[in-house]
């Protein structure tokens, strides 16, 4: 398979990666190696919010003969209901859509702090604890929280924080700022970006068929329907409205390291759907091996 250049890449393919610089473990370097491990070789790193890994992974995944789609999960909201839409081959300059991630992460970070603060009046816990396990570029957020539990003996493991400490029923939960799905479908469109909704099928449910519908109308491409999450009824639901809409579909398995048990290429993207991300993506170029 070619792009216009003539360049090759081939599957399997995992378009849903994460590394430190949001809420992975391993630098991107590493997940690029841990994909290669696993047979891979056509990979998208995917932080949220945030491109900060790109240059790393791109360099790391062309010396391993891997291609890269530089990508990203968008954090968005719909009521109150958290939707992730997977960001591929945008132009990461453009100036709306990067005030907009900077207005996301900077709202995280303040968001953390109060977090943080409230459990520390508590329980054994600083903002020093939760900066020593971030990056300098990393988006911080709960999962960072949950491992400076850990480092401090407050919670097993990331879960265990998640289903304790975090969990909105303890009343250390704070909201941060995320916009509606449709702001993030017009600003990576405008970007020159190609947006698949992540697990859009996950044990919270289904969005309401007419509103993925309109999303569609607005630009949305596709579905990420293999993904360990997604409940059997509601991926019934997502192949009727992409044989509909004759929609991209994606499977990954948005590895996190050691942050979840999830491991590269358990669900992968066809060829032909990698292809159809890249030829309707104008803002920037998948990096391909030398």
């Amino acid at each position: 398979m070619h792009d216009d250049d003539g360049k090759r890449f081939t599957g399997p393919s995992d378009l849903h990666l994460h590394s430190v610089c949001s809420d992975g473990t391993e630098p991107p370097a590493d997940v690029m190696a841990s994909a290669h491990r696993h047979g891979l070789r056509t990979v998208s790193l995917t932080d949220h919010d945030t491109t900060a890994g790109w240059a790393e992974a791109a360099e790391a995944a062309t010396s391993l003969g891997m291609t890269l789609l530089p990508g990203m999960e968008f954090s968005a909201q719909h009521e109150w209901r958290s939707v992730h839409m997977l960001s591929y081959l945008f132009d990461p300059e453009h100036p709306a859509l990067r005030a907009e991630t900077e207005r996301i992460r900077d709202d995280r970070i303040g968001r953390a702090e109060r977090m943080v603060n409230s459990i520390g009046r508590d329980y054994d816990l600083t903002w020093d604890d939760v900066l020593a396990q971030t990056t300098a570029d990393a988006t911080v957020g709960r999962p960072h929280i949950a491992d400076a539990l850990v480092a401090r003996g407050l919670a097993a493991d990331r879960s265990a924080a998640f289903d304790g400490l975090l969990h909105p029923r303890r009343g250390y939960y704070e909201p941060h700022y995320a916009p509606d799905p449709f702001r993030v479908v017009d600003l990576v469109t405008a970007a020159g970006g190609v947006v698949i909704m992540a697990h859009p099928a996950s044990g919270r449910g289904v969005l309401p068929s007419s509103l993925l519908r309109d999303l569609i109308d607005a630009g949305l491409a596709g579905f990420e329907i293999g993904h360990r999450e997604n409940t059997e009824e509601g991926k019934r639901l997502l192949r009727r409205l992409v044989a509909e809409s004759d929609l991209i579909v994606t499977g990954s398995s948005d590895y996190h390291g050691r942050g979840k048990p999830n491991v590269p290429g358990e669900n992968t993207t066809s060829d032909e759907m990698v292809e159809r991300i890249i030829e309707r993506a104008t803002g920037t170029a998948p990096v391909y091996p030398s």
